[in-house]
């Protein structure tokens, strides 16, 4: 009878499919946190026919770690004389050979790319320099690239009134410094939105994630559930949407919806017709994949290829995008 009960129980509390939205299927964009902003950067490479553009705080340049974590917890994080971080010219050969095997899309693309960065005055967990890289990774494809580094923010997701003190480092890794930076790289990526909305009346829904992980999320370091913001006007119109990754440690079985509501990006999408989806990462202590702090995989716990469109997440992701666009 308990095991009856159990199963009811589970199955009631189970999240439901992702719904099929007919969003639009191009002009994508993704931003991120730290290794949701390496994440973000992977996909956008990986898939920049379709992904337009990418916002990312205190991330490195694509394949930054080429499949290291000695590699990406130094010369991608804090480099030195001895680690410095990875040329990005060393970097741009590598993805140019990746797209000529057509492992990820042709790089083209990325010269109609916009990408926008941000590196916090205080951040000591990921150093300017490693920004500086990313900058210079995009610029080598004539991207759009906008840097901002004046604020005295530490390491984590900036906003105008929610989380920690401006130059904290810690968790929710939410940071007030007065300074919407989800609003700010919307408005880079997406050009000139309307102001955001007073509050938020469309649906936050949860959703099963394992249906796009060839059945087990947990397999490859994410959460069986994952988040979706949809604006009233969406369940009616086509609209854009906007990938949003949480940091390390940031998930929402180390938060709870502390990312997904106080990121700053759903009163923006309410307003501008945007759907935002938050796709989740958890810890992993397996051999085979070892991911003790929850972050998104920018160093190959998940495989060689983690980098590509093989990228056991990024396609993943990408298969959550497809559903949307049904």
């Amino acid at each position: 009878m308990k095991a009856l009960l159990a199963l009811f129980i589970a199955t009631v509390q189970a999240a439901a499919p992702l719904p099929a939205l007919h969003a639009e299927r191009s002009g994508i964009t993704a931003s991120g946190v730290s290794s949701g902003g390496s994440m973000a950067v992977q996909l956008q490479v990986a898939h920049s026919a379709s992904v337009a553009g990418v916002g990312v705080l205190a991330g490195g340049p694509y394949y930054c770690a080429q499949g290291s974590l000695f590699t990406a917890l130094y010369n991608c994080m804090t480099p030195g004389f001895w680690t410095p971080v990875t040329r990005p010219s060393l970097l741009k050969t590598e993805t140019d050979v990746l797209a000529s095997s057509g492992r990820i899309d042709a790089t083209a693309h990325l010269a109609k790319s916009r990408a926008w960065l941000f590196s916090g005055r205080n951040d000591r967990t990921v150093y300017p320099q490693v920004v500086e890289a990313l900058q210079s990774f995009y610029a080598g494809y004539k991207a759009e690239v906008l840097l901002v580094a004046d604020k005295p923010a530490g390491h984590g997701m900036v906003t105008t009134e929610h989380g920690n003190a401006c130059g904290t480092t810690a968790p929710p890794f939410i940071n007030d410094c007065r300074y919407d930076a989800a609003g700010e790289l919307l408005n880079f990526l997406l050009g000139k939105l309307a102001a955001p909305a007073a509050k938020e009346s469309g649906r936050l829904l949860r959703f099963d994630q394992n249906a796009y992980a060839q059945g087990d999320a947990k397999a490859i370091a994410m959460d069986e559930t994952g988040f979706l913001y949809v604006p009233q006007r969406c369940a009616a119109e086509r609209c854009r949407v906007h990938v949003a990754f949480h940091g390390c440690r940031q998930g929402a079985a180390e938060i709870g919806e502390r990312f997904v509501r106080e990121a700053g990006y759903n009163r923006w999408a309410e307003a501008n017709g945007l759907i935002v989806l938050y796709p989740q990462a958890i810890k992993r202590y397996s051999p085979a994949v070892f991911n003790p702090r929850g972050c998104w995989d920018w160093w190959g716990y998940t495989g060689a290829m983690y980098h590509t469109q093989a990228g056991p997440q990024i396609r993943a992701v990408r298969a959550m995008l497809d559903r949307l666009g049904e």
